[in-house]
């Protein structure tokens, strides 16, 4: 599952690449940021989704894992507001699936360091 969500947010950090008109274009609510901040959400989802995965792979620090889903979470559940916000209710299942997804990964990654 880390490997699913890892890819989901690195296909969903691609609003750090194009231009402000092009997102505005394929994504209307990104109308409402700065170009700073898009690019700042789309950095943080691709860092989360290194977080998920880095961590196996290298053997380093695999602490990370559990806290990178943690932010991915709490991404998720401010996007969900969002888009509740501005009545956009088609996008909130999305962002609930990948909740409950990234929830129980920080869940079952930091049951090792709680016991």
């Amino acid at each position: 599952m880390q490997g699913t969500l890892a890819a989901v947010f690195v296909v969903g950090a691609r609003q750090a690449i194009p231009s402000r008109s092009t997102l505005i274009s394929r994504m209307p609510w990104t109308a409402d940021f700065p170009g700073a901040a898009i690019r700042l959400i789309g950095i943080a989802e691709l860092a989360g989704a290194a977080g998920l995965v880095l961590p196996a792979v290298t053997g380093i620090a695999p602490v990370l894992t559990p806290l990178a889903a943690t932010g991915l979470a709490l991404t998720m559940t401010l996007a969900a507001i969002f888009h509740a916000r501005r009545h956009e209710y088609a996008a909130i299942p999305l962002t609930v699936v990948l909740f409950v997804a990234a929830a129980f990964t920080a869940w079952a990654r930091f049951g090792p360091y709680t016991t």
